[in-house]
This record gives structure tokens, C-alpha cells and sequence, in this order.
């Protein structure tokens, strides 16, 4: 029997350890720092290859071929993972996982064996190699949360949708209104001749304003005016109204009257949904076959629902475009979004909530501004194109003058909203997904992320001279780094999540006054009267901050909603409606005396 050559092993011993301090134990002890803990973890296995490599003392056919037999068992494993571990963090995530596990499991076999015979020391190598990247088969990912920790379950084990749907099954019927095949042609622009007369539209219910329109309340600004609440919680908790499961969806909430509207996924099927105020029960639901999937942040729609003149207009995440009957559900009319503007669907999918503007419905298709007619569905304008993004088209009036803004991959554009002409734009290459903002003086906030997060908040000076626009950077700060969660402006301060920690920073020149308070990836709310922010973060709780810039400090904090939480919350009066998706709830917040 011959024995086994002495090996150097000391020195990938301590990379292995060193590799899950930072893959483990450094995401546990300090969340803000797992993109380190990522990054460090695969430089680490990258020095454990090169240790094995160059200065193992291993025989070289041996390095090779175990280096080889990595790459071969991690390319034969991805054809039988599941499909959450295949596309997660878009497609990498089997490799990047496979990194830690083979440097573990390379160095574990090489110390159990270090004292036998070369056979069994290579036996073992190939035995543990081929574990290690067996094991990921019988995993699948609920996703990954805003700072990339995956949320790993064995892979029999069913999701959340799937226990829905057979939920669903034994429960009675919702009410559905016929669904209609979403026109693949792209509509006619206004001065065009059409290609068919359009299908006449039913005329819409006069009602009165919706308390919460669509995406961020009335402005999109995150703000709820005339709400005081009372902030000992633990004296006067909110009270649950009701709770009940939802389908898959990043969606917020619509709300008129007693009716709320909201996005899901259920099965192959993408639904708008109604649901009562009150009681949370289904009163209608619309059905599209269509699926949209991509393993972060998994199944069903991105974008939030908007109610305006009796009617829901609603994009999905793979382009359709509905207007719906706010009473029944029925179809109006739907068009497909993308092939209308010519986008092409993006990896997170179209995340665009719809704006409407006296008659006209504005949508953004990854960076691409389009207006539809309400009443028909017809093309008014399509504005300039521009590289792909993910945020919603927001309404300003700047210097006097409405216009529409869309942050993109190019910067931002402002464009008219009577033809979609450009006005102006400001260059800043990035991924956004959050909504600009005005200052109290007239200027503009944009945000921006690339793959790693936020970039951070920049405030940019408008000129306006005899209808030329102008548009130049005033300052950037990295004090400020929101991805895709909010922030909102008041008293001269911003205040909103800096990657996964509440942070607030100066407008006058973007320095940072503090940060505090790890409530991950989550949204906030903010409540001016009483310089409060109602935050929900990542893990489904409901947290008070004063939105002072003097101090970070807590106010309350109350269990919600369990699961994963990148959804706006919604706030009418002292009715709180929060949801994820796995479950939605209403709570009845307390108001303050007087």
C-alpha cells in the first residue's frame, strides 16, 4: 500500500476557516456586510484552488484532475438542481455557492486522510467533491434577500404559492370577469391612421377621488398628511383587523372606498386582484395566462395597481396592460405594453406603475415612456427612448411647468406630458428603481444602483429660460445609498434606507447626519405632522422613527406580517395595510388624543 505524500496542508486550513468567517459568520453577526461576506468568501475559495494548485506538494496530475473533476461535477450538476438554484442570482448562484462547499469539502477530505495512502486520500477527494455538489440537488431558494442571503429550503418542501393553490382548490369561487387575449400589435400614435377602429370602451364610473391611487399614495411621494398617531405602542398596539395568504407579487395596494386592488401570481396564471378594506375577502378577480419567474425575488407581477374614474389599469410584469371595471373586474380594454414601446423584457421583469393623467394612462417599460388613451387604449405618445430601468413615471411641476419624469439607465428624462417631447435630462449611468424627488427650492433628487446596491443620491439645479431647460449635478453623496427602497424628503433632510440601515442626510449639500436601525431591505412611510417615518422592514415589522435629523431614534416596534417584505405598505387614516408575498394584513393603528 502506498503511502500518502506528505501534503502542505496547513495553509488551506486556515483559508477554509478564514473563507466561512466571512461566507457565515460575518452575514450573521453584521447583515449591512454580506455583499462582503460574498465577495469574500469566493476570493477565499479563489486562494484555496491556488494553494491546492501551486503550493499543495500534491502530485501535479492529481492537482489537476481534482480542479478538473470540480468543474466537471458543478457542470453536471446544473442540469438536475432545481430551477431556483439554476437561475438564482441571475444564473451564478450554483457556482458561487459550489465555491465554499468544494474548499470545504477539498480540505475536509485531504485532514481525514492525511495519514493514509494516496488511494484512499484521492478516493476520498472525489468522494467529497461529488457530495458537496450533489447536496445543492436537493435544495431550491425562496429567493434572496436585499442583502443576497439566500433562503434556502429542501427542495420537497412546498412554497408558499403552492400551499395556496392547494388552498385554493377546496375554497369556494371568486368572482372572474372574462379574460380577453392582449393584442400583440402595436396601437396606433395619435395622427396615425389606426389599423381597426377601436373597441368601444364603457364609460367610466364618476366617483370621487381614490384615497390611495396607486404606487406611493396621491403624489407618489410616500407621504400621508393628516394622520397623527399614538406612538406608545406598547400601551395602545395596533389591533389586527384581518390577515389572509396572497400570491407571489412585489405589488402595492390601490385603494377606493370599502375596495382595495392589488397584483399576484397564482399557478401560471397573473392576476389583478379586489379585495375589501374591511374584511379582506375576494371580490373579484382578473386572470392573464401568463407566468413571469426569475429566482431573487421569485414569481408574479413587480408593479402596483392604479384606480382613477371608476377604473384599475394595471401592468404586468411581462408587458400586458389592463383597464379594468373597478366594481367587477370586466375588461375594458388591454393592450401589450412592451411590443407597443418595443421593450424587451428586462431580467427583473417590468416593474413600471402605471400614472394616470386626466385622460391619459403613462407606463414606463424599462426606460421607455409611452402614453395611452383611458378611454380606448390607443397610443397618444411614445417619449425618447432611453436605456432600461425600473422605476414608475412620476409627476412634477417644476418652475410652473407639469412634466414627466422616469429615472432609467441612462440618468433621468423629463418629458411633456401633452406629447411626450423631451424637456430635459441629466446623465447618470446606473440600474434605477426608485422615484425622483423635488426640494422645497425646485430642485430634483434621482437615485441609482448598479448589481451591488445603491450609488447614492444626487441633487441636480434646474434652469428654465425661454422654454430651454437646463439640468446640472448640485452635489452627490454616498451618505444615501437607497436600491430599491424608499426614501422620502422632509424639512430640508432625506430620509430612507442606506443599503439595509435607516440613514438621513442633509439636502443643502448631501453630508450625512445619521445612521441607525437594521431593518433590512424595507419601505417607510413618512407622516409630516409628526415627523415620524412608519417603516416596515424586510421581516414583515412595523417600526417608528423620528424623521428628525439630530438623532436616529425608535419610537415603537410591532410584529406584522412574516416573510420576506419588499412591498410599499399603505396607510388611510388609521388603517394600515401591509403584504408580502406570502400573506397581506389590515391593522388598526392608534390615533393619537387630543
Amino acid at each position: 500500500m502506498a503511502v500518502s505524500t506528505s501534503l502542505r496542508l496547513w495553509p488551506g486550513v486556515v483559508l477554509v476557516v478564514v473563507q466561512w468567517l466571512f461566507w457565515l459568520v460575518l452575514p450573521l453577526v453584521m447583515p449591512e456586510l454580506s455583499a462582503i461576506g460574498l465577495i469574500g468568501g469566493i476570493l477565499c475559495g479563489a486562494l484555496v484552488f491556488a494553494w491546492w494548485l501551486l503550493f499543495s506538494r500534491a502530485p501535479w496530475l492529481e492537482r489537476i484532475a481534482v480542479l478538473a473533476l470540480m468543474v466537471i461535477a458543478v457542470l453536471g450538476t446544473r442540469s438536475f438542481v432545481d430551477r431556483s438554484i439554476s437561475n438564482g442570482l441571475m444564473g451564478r448562484m450554483l457556482y458561487v455557492f459550489s465555491i465554499p462547499a468544494l474548499s470545504l469539502a477539498l480540505v475536509s477530505a485531504l485532514a481525514l486522510t492525511r495519514h493514509r495512502s494516496t488511494g484512499l486520500r484521492r478516493a476520498a477527494v472525489a468522494f467529497a467533491v461529488v457530495i458537496a455538489c450533489a447536496a445543492f440537488t436537493l435544495l431550491r431558494t425562496g429567493g434572496i434577500s436585499g442583502d443576497a442571503k439566500a433562503d434556502l429550503h429542501w427542495r420537497w418542501t412546498p412554497t408558499p404559492e403552492q400551499r395556496l393553490l392547494a388552498k385554493e382548490a377546496t375554497a369556494p369561487p371568486v368572482p372572474a370577469a372574462p379574460a380577453i387575449e392582449p393584442d400583440p400589435k402595436p396601437s396606433p400614435v395619435a395622427g396615425e391612421p389606426a389599423a381597426a377602429p377601436a373597441k368601444p370602451a364603457a364609460d367610466p364610473v364618476k366617483t370621487r377621488p381614490a384615497e390611495w391611487p396607486g404606487f406611493r399614495g396621491p403624489h407618489r411621494d410616500a407621504i400621508v398628511t393628516g394622520v397623527r398617531l399614538d406612538t406608545d405602542w406598547a400601551k395602545s398596539p395596533p389591533v389586527q383587523l384581518w390577515r389572509r395568504p396572497i400570491g407571489p407579487a412585489w405589488s402595492s395596494f390601490a385603494v377606493q372606498g370599502d375596495l382595495f386592488y392589488t397584483q399576484e401570481q397564482r399557478g401560471e396564471d397573473e392576476l389583478v386582484s379586489c379585495y375589501r378594506v374591511s374584511t379582506g375577502e375576494p371580490v373579484w378577480r382578473h386572470r392573464d395566462p401568463v407566468r413571469f419567474y426569475e429566482s431573487n425575488a421569485g414569481a408574479g407581477p413587480r408593479a402596483t395597481p392604479a384606480v382613477n374614474g371608476g377604473r384599475v389599469y394595471a401592468l404586468g410584469a411581462t408587458g400586458i396592460l389592463n383597464a379594468l371595471d373597478a366594481r367587477t373586474g370586466a375588461v375594458l380594454w388591454s393592450r401589450n405594453a412592451a411590443n407597443d414601446t418595443g421593450a424587451k423584457l428586462p431580467g427583473w421583469g417590468f416593474a413600471g406603475s402605471p400614472l394616470v393623467l386626466d385622460d391619459l394612462v403613462i407606463v414606463a417599460t424599462s426606460g421607455r415612456l409611452a402614453a395611452f388613451e383611458a378611454a380606448t387604449g390607443n397610443v397618444r405618445w411614445r417619449a425618447p427612448v432611453r436605456a432600461g430601468g425600473y422605476s414608475s413615471p412620476q409627476l412634477m411641476t417644476l418652475d410652473g411647468v407639469a412634466q414627466i419624469l422616469l429615472l432609467n439607465g441612462d440618468g433621468v428624462m423629463s418629458v411633456s406630458p401633452v406629447d411626450g417631447k423631451m424637456l430635459w435630462d441629466h446623465a447618470w449611468s446606473g440600474v434605477p428603481m426608485l422615484q425622483p424627488a423635488s426640494t422645497a427650492d425646485g430642485d430634483v433628487l434621482i437615485t441609482s444602483g448598479d448589481m451591488m446596491g445603491g450609488m447614492g443620491t444626487r441633487r441636480i439645479a434646474l434652469t428654465h429660460n425661454a422654454g430651454t431647460w437646463g439640468a446640472t449635478e448640485r452635489w452627490s453623496s454616498r451618505g444615501l445609498k437607497p436600491y430599491f427602497n424608499d426614501y422620502v424628503v422632509h424639512k430640508g433632510y432625506a430620509f430612507g434606507f442606506d443599503g439595509n440601515i435607516l440613514a438621513s442626510i442633509d439636502l443643502a449639500d448631501g453630508t450625512r447626519k445619521w445612521k441607525g436601525g437594521r431593518y433590512g431591505n424595507g419601505q417607510l412611510l413618512l407622516l409630516p405632522e409628526q415627523d415620524l417615518l412608519l417603516v416596515t422592514s424586510e421581516e414583515g415589522e412595523l417600526v417608528l422613527v423620528k424623521a428628525t435629523p439630530d438623532q436616529f431614534a425608535e419610537v415603537a416596534r410591532f410584529p406584522a406580517i412574516e416573510g420576506k417584505t419588499w412591498n410599499h405598505p399603505v396607510l388611510i387614516r388609521d388603517i394600515l395595510l401591509v403584504r408580502n408575498g406570502e400573506e397581506m394584513a389590515a391593522f388598526r393603528l392608534p390615533l393619537e388624543q387630543r
